[in-house]
């Protein structure tokens, strides 16, 4: 019913654009912009390019970063609540708007205009502002704070209004740098920081929502999530204030209270795994999410090494000379591993449910979005998949500490290449289901 209103909305605007098409729509468009960063990147590795390599992360951030909250986070957030309707003729929008966003940075990346990289973070921000807009019309602060999830995909869109200032400040620095106006602690690296805060908070609450809170132990879990949620969204930001003021024990106090967090998540987690899986039946997206996890414990321990290694902010480079491994495995454990591999196990329950439901939200709704949604061969396949990620991923850690340019370079290849089956894995799932339907 809800579905059928929004349509009507839709089509009032001349568009007729379904929720399970949209949902299609930023499958394709997220994967392929998750596996060119990756692709930049691998080219950059091979050839030692200082643009590719700078280029890449920014691909990555503002086209998967603001598609993944904007879209995809809003599927979960309506199917809490029902009343914020998903407008798909403002999706397709969003998709257009946050594709212009990425040419016109890419474009200031390589012509060195700094000036288009502050439009293209002005945009994202007149953007992001239109589903905070709608959100803070239909609810209450009391209805937002009542479900836990919705906590954590309230503040990942907050704090990507906040990324995308700082890409605009960025833009202005580089544009106007004696001026004296930006922070000093407006730079590049502080604009990747803040990009993945919101993909994170956001991979937290679809932990809860979608896993752990069909636990037996459901108000054990509701509380655990509850306290971790001030715990990382507060150690977050008293994080980002430590390493500005350059407080090496606050910083040291700091990361390793998430990382214990971290570890309570994943030892957690996989309890709750193995659980689901004998009892249940082995669904790749959980094991997509428990390495996610792991990958979340690498990343925070490389964090509290950069730590050790840590220059004033701002330095260039960030670390000691000799130590940079450190420094791009932290990153790239957290962009490929966490990020990717967590979003990645998200879309294999969110997307099919989508779909399968004829466009509705009903079944994320229900306790059936960790059914068998697809066929078992599908399945079969993520599982390949997820091995095939893991493993490259790995090596892609292993090559920055061996420095090793060429090994760096086909790791990533591959690991773009496995991102990329997550399309060709669903779309053969959907048009298997289309040609059994019509048989019948």
């Amino acid at each position: 019913m809800q579905n059928t209103t929004v349509l009507e909305s839709v089509k009032k605007k001349g568009l007729d654009i379904e929720l399970d098409a949209i949902a299609r729509i930023f499958l394709s468009v997220s994967v392929l912009i998750i596996t060119l960063a990756v692709f930049l990147g691998a080219a950059g590795a091979w050839t030692g390019s200082e643009f590719l390599n700078t280029l890449h992360p920014y691909v990555f951030f503002t086209g998967f970063g603001n598609l993944a909250i904007l879209l995809f986070n809003r599927y979960l957030t309506s199917a809490i609540y029902p009343e914020l309707a998903v407008d798909t003729g403002r999706q397709m929008r969003y998709i257009y708007g946050v594709l212009l966003a990425v040419v016109m940075v890419s474009l200031a990346v390589y012509l060195q205009w700094p000036l288009l990289k502050a439009l293209a973070g002005l945009l994202l921000m007149l953007i992001v502002l239109s589903p905070l807009r709608e959100i803070a019309a239909v609810l209450s602060f009391r209805r937002m704070w009542k479900e836990v999830s919705v906590r954590y995909y309230i503040f990942d869109v907050i704090f990507l209004l906040n990324a995308n200032l700082g890409l605009f400040t960025l833009g202005l620095k580089e544009a106007f740098p004696d001026t004296g106006l930006i922070p000093f602690f407006v730079t590049q690296s502080a604009y990747f920081l803040g990009s993945s805060f919101p993909l994170s908070i956001s991979v937290m609450g679809f932990l809860y929502a979608y896993a752990w809170s069909r636990s037996p132990k459901k108000e054990l879990i509701r509380q655990f999530f509850s306290i971790w949620f001030y715990i990382f969204v507060g150690g977050v930001l008293v994080f980002l204030i430590v390493i500005l003021v350059g407080n090496y024990t606050g910083m040291m106090l700091v990361s390793h209270l998430l990382t214990i967090g971290v570890i309570a998540l994943l030892l957690g987690f996989a309890r709750y795994l193995y659980r689901f899986f004998t009892t249940g039946f082995r669904h790749p997206a959980l094991a997509f999410l428990l390495s996610g996890l792991a990958m979340l414990l690498a990343t925070s321990a490389y964090g509290i090494m950069n730590i050790y290694f840590f220059r004033p902010f701002g330095s260039e480079p960030p670390i000691r000379e000799g130590m940079m491994w450190i420094y791009h495995s932290h990153t790239h454990a957290a962009l490929l591993g966490w990020i990717t591999f967590s979003f990645t196990g998200m879309v294999y329950i969110v997307i099919p449910a989508i779909v399968r439901s004829g466009g509705s939200l009903d079944l994320l709704r229900s306790d059936r979005a960790l059914s068998r949604l697809l066929p078992a061969e599908n399945f079969a396949a993520a599982f390949r998949q997820l091995t095939v990620a893991l493993l490259s991923a790995t090596t892609v850690l292993l090559a920055f500490f061996l420095e090793n340019r060429l090994l760096l370079s086909i790791a990533g290849v591959v690991f773009g290449g496995a991102v990329y089956y997550s399309r060709i894995n669903l779309k053969k799932s959907f048009r298997q289901e289309r040609s059994q339907k019509g048989e019948r």
